[in-house]
């Protein structure tokens, strides 16, 4: 008889995860999201607003497949939208702290109120993004 290694745990992505662990990778893929997004905004927002914002909306749909393929791949909708949806509040709150901190308006995460279009766009993104790569049904 020939031994081959098995492993009885299913991969990581299969796998169903502690609350602590899926709340700590919540926020972990989310910051690199926003990280990328800030970088776009600063690096291409000062050439070219509307190009800033199609690489900000990449940024964050790129991030939304990596959570989904990488942490949650047997997720349903309704696990992406909650993720998408604590996506949006962890970036309104992160706007309301270094705001409140520097003492100036910052809207580099869900956009700009006067352009209410790109907010729109952002904030969709965000909630969104998980969404467009999770299953369809349990």
């Amino acid at each position: 008889m020939i031994a081959t290694p098995y492993s009885a745990s299913p991969r990581f992505p299969h796998r169903k995860h502690h609350v602590v662990t899926m709340s700590a990778l919540i926020v972990s893929f989310w910051a690199v999201a926003a990280l990328m997004v800030i970088a776009a905004h600063q690096v291409i927002g000062p050439m070219s607003q509307h190009v800033s914002i199609a690489v900000q909306l990449a940024a964050i749909v790129c991030a939304g497949f990596a959570y989904m393929a990488l942490t949650a791949r047997e997720a349903t909708v309704d696990h992406a939208l909650l993720v998408g949806s604590l996506w949006l509040l962890f970036s309104i709150i992160a706007e309301m702290i270094i705001t409140a901190h520097f003492g100036h308006a910052w809207f580099e995460l869900i956009g700009p109120p006067t352009k209410p279009v790109y907010r729109c766009l952002l904030m969709f993104g965000w909630v969104a993004a998980p969404a467009l790569f999770a299953r369809a049904r349990a």
